[in-house]
């Protein structure tokens, strides 16, 4: 837990800070000034970890602070360790959104994140006899001194209430009111003097709240009640890759949009253009100024609230509202998995937010009406296509609504993409093809390698300049050097003090001694039955029985760390956790395995600690079923940082393969068809586990109890869920990734032809900077350009 800042760590973050805020004031004037086009990325997380050292970094102050603190004996280390992550993320969604922050940023973007203050980011994950418990994230305890509160800019958001229809149009009456209160945080550029802003709403009551109702003598209990309000921007919702249709939730999401979408309007309306004193009253000019990105559905409801804004207030026509939103609006897709996906009961929808209901139907009888005209006849078509859905209780699809509202809709990887238009969304694509598109996820260079890995970042600048931070393509460049002995020796060297100094950690903080010539395995993510975490146990099961079976043998010595965080409804996940657990207990504490293998469960994985773990990884584990990771960037900062990957060819390990070559990856397992293929057949556990011995040995020995022999029966769930009821079909690709973890052993005791393929990795990493994703944003659906200008340093005189 992070301790109350020193005055010294104030001072060094303060003055840090005043380096930030001539260049942000600067930054929004140059915007005011210029009036571009303004990008607008909603999301309902953002994962952004800590800030102290990015903006050391951006703005090229790192030096310069060593330098003054070891002047006045302080230790730059443990003071960047005393700040706490900003978790207002689960996993890759929200930590790509953080990525996007910088790119956007260091290519000179106006760009701005809108999201939630959460007062409690993603829990703290502590490890407590085997078994996940959370505790609250209570991050803003101290203050956070990056923030600036902006009440100037306070907005009324409304909730509940009724609608009236009259002949000059429709009214939403007697609501609740909700304050939401602005918090901006600086987005540094990378070295090119921009400064950009994240702002995030945290939610107030109004002063006249409940007082008006004349409660007698409830003053106190009225008083209390503003809580209620306030409970909006309490709490991030810990689910990853789930919905869970809780009222609060959709409170939340509206929150944001409403709130947002105020500030977007007042700002396109002030702006400067020509003149100061008139407004722009002209909304045809909206799309022209303002691009809306909507990260993943989460935001869905900023389509209908553009709507009631354009038709309700500024009373624009139907058809011209209509225009201007589709062209504003465009929406990624994050996931294929159906229990992601937002489905809002339409009786929710009717008591919180009844205008919106309004719009919604309005939307979908004339999209229904389009999808008639061009497919007569077809009322299966109607059906599927339709944004609400009949049955039991009528629901709202939030994706048919982000693909109807927007003019582009992407996936995050092209598989994932294809897949979008090959079945989920099959139907949309065939009415509108123009609108789908692939963007595929990248991660940012400068937290991803210059901040948590300087000395691979100095080897590499030692060959290749220091250009590749900001065009990480000039990357390919070190493929001349792939037999370059002493670039081999660099690489293999930097690799080896990172797993020193990650050792040292571990060993501070679990009782197990690492052996740090071993390999490091490492699967770091969410805990999910999707990703595979099942599939990394069965693997160390059958190594650890194969060291047993022959213990003279040369074996190639691990260290497997695996590490992620269970969503506290998630009881197969929890189950996970422990199972992982159980297994280390078993494993560590073999006197016949000694230091061969070792089994660690990282606690608390978070944005800071995947910056220390990742630098160290030899081996990156991306073991997803194939065509069920929409892209992953974890793959990506582990290619970045020297390591190989085992992964399945899904998600964004296509596109890595292509780039390193794909006999620089270790790929197994089925591909998209053969998982088809395998549906269609049919998929029975049980031929997989009478067929191979091995793995019916490990499955015996997890149902026995041979990890929990105080509690035998511990793991009979996961068990059965194995045998009978698997959605991801863990076993089928048991026996190749056993194989290929043979040739992982295999290449690992030639440290050079691993180092080499190493290289051709690093060599590869240039697509995957999430400045190229940005940039593809900006020309292909937002309508800007990047810019590598940089604006005049605040301090130089003109």
């Amino acid at each position: 837990m992070s301790k109350p800042l020193s005055d010294h760590d104030r001072r060094k973050q303060i003055s840090v800070r005043e380096h930030l805020i001539g260049r942000w004031i600067r930054t929004q004037q140059h915007y005011y000034e210029k009036d571009p086009k303004r990008v607008y990325y909603i999301s309902l997380e953002f994962y952004m970890g800590r800030t102290l050292q990015n903006t050391m970094v951006n703005l090229a102050l790192e030096n310069a602070c060593d330098e003054a603190m070891y002047q006045i004996g302080l230790d730059m280390e443990e003071l960047e360790d005393m700040e706490e992550d900003a978790g207002l993320g689960n996993g890759g969604l929200g930590r790509l959104a953080a990525c996007f922050l910088d790119s956007m940023a260091s290519l000179g973007m106006a760009a701005y994140g809108y999201g939630i203050r959460y007062e409690f980011g993603i829990f703290n994950q502590k490890i407590a006899s085997g078994w996940q418990v959370e505790e609250a994230d209570d991050w803003l305890r101290y203050g956070n001194p990056w923030e600036k509160a902006r009440p100037e800019y306070m907005r009324p958001v409304h909730f509940y209430g009724k609608t009236e229809h009259h002949p000059d149009g429709v009214k939403w009456v007697d609501t609740q009111v909700v304050l939401a209160l602005p918090y901006d945080t600086p987005v540094p550029g990378y070295r090119n003097n921009y400064v950009n802003t994240m702002r995030l709403w945290s939610a107030k009551a109004p002063c006249e709240f409940n007082l008006k109702d004349f409660n007698i003598g409830g003053y106190i209990q009225a008083v209390l009640d503003r809580n209620l309000a306030e409970n909006i921007s309490r709490v991030l919702y810990p689910n990853d890759n789930f919905f869970e249709g809780k009222e609060l939730r959709l409170k939340q999401e509206y929150f944001v949009v409403s709130a947002t979408l105020q500030d977007i309007i007042r700002r396109f309306k002030v702006s400067k253009f020509g003149s100061r004193e008139i407004a722009r009253t002209d909304f045809s000019k909206l799309p022209d100024k303002v691009a809306i990105q909507l990260n993943d559905t989460h935001p869905s409801m900023a389509i209908p609230e553009l709507m009631r804004v354009l038709v309700d207030i500024e009373k624009l026509s139907w058809d011209n509202a209509w225009d201007i939103c589709v062209r504003t609006c465009a929406y990624t897709n994050h996931t294929v998995l159906p229990e992601a996906l937002e489905r809002w009961p339409v009786d929710l929808f009717a008591h919180l937010l009844p205008r919106h209901l309004e719009i919604i139907y309005e939307i979908n009888r004339r999209h229904l009406e389009k999808v008639a005209a061009k497919f007569p006849g077809d009322h299966d078509r109607l059906r599927r296509m339709s944004l609400i859905e009949e049955g039991g209780q009528k629901r709202i699809n939030m994706a048919h609504l982000c693909i109807v509202g927007s003019h582009a809709v992407n996936g995050v990887a092209q598989i994932h993409s294809d897949i979008l238009k090959a079945t989920v969304f099959k139907d949309f694509y065939e009415m509108e093809p123009h609108k789908f598109q692939n963007k595929t996820n990248g991660i940012t260079p400068r937290r991803w390698l210059v901040m948590c890995n300087p000395g691979l970042a100095e080897v590499i600048a030692e060959r290749i300049g220091e250009d590749f931070i900001r065009d990480l393509s000039q990357l390919k460049v070190l493929r001349k050097y792939v037999n370059d002995e002493a670039f081999i020796r660099d690489v293999a060297k930097v690799k080896q003090e990172n797993k020193l100094k990650f050792s040292v950690h571990l060993e501070e903080h679990y009782k197990v001694k690492i052996n740090p010539n071993s390999m490091f395995d490492i699967q770091v993510k969410r805990i999910h039955e999707y990703k595979r975490q099942l599939l990394n146990c069965l693997h160390i099961i059958t190594y650890y029985n194969r060291i047993k079976r022959e213990p003279n043998k040369h074996w190639t010595p691990r260290t497997v760390m695996i590490g992620g965080k269970a969503a506290p409804g998630y009881h197969t996940a929890k189950m996970i956790i422990r199972l992982i657990t159980a297994i280390g207990d078993v494993v560590n504490n073999d006197p016949v395995i000694g230091d061969r293998l070792k089994v660690i469960f990282l606690e608390n994985y978070r944005v800071t600690l995947a910056e220390k773990v990742i630098p160290a990884a030899d081996l990156s584990e991306q073991i997803s079923t194939a065509g069920t990771e929409a892209s992953g960037t974890g793959n990506m900062k582990f290619m970045l940082n020297g390591a190989l990957t085992i992964g399945t060819m899904d998600g964004a390990n296509v596109e890595m393969a292509e780039e390193a070559g794909e006999d620089n990856l270790f790929i197994f397992g089925m591909r998209v068809d053969d998982v088809e293929a395998l549906d269609k057949k049919g998929y029975h556990a049980a031929e997989y586990y009478n067929h191979l011995p091995e793995l019916k040995q490990a499955i015996d020995q997890i149902a026995g109890g041979f990890f929990s022999p105080k509690q035998p029966d511990l793991f009979k769930e996961i068990v059965n869920m194995l045998m009978h009821h698997d959605r991801f079909k863990v076993f089928a690709d048991y026996e190749d990734y056993i194989k290929c973890q043979e040739k992982v052993n295999d290449l690992y005791k030639n440290p050079r032809e691993w180092t080499k393929k190493v290289i051709y990795n690093i060599a590869g990493c240039g697509k995957f900077s999430s400045d190229r994703t940005i940039a593809q944003y900006a020309r292909e659906i937002w309508g800007v350009e990047p810019t590598l200008e940089k604006l005049p340093n605040p301090d130089d005189k003109h």
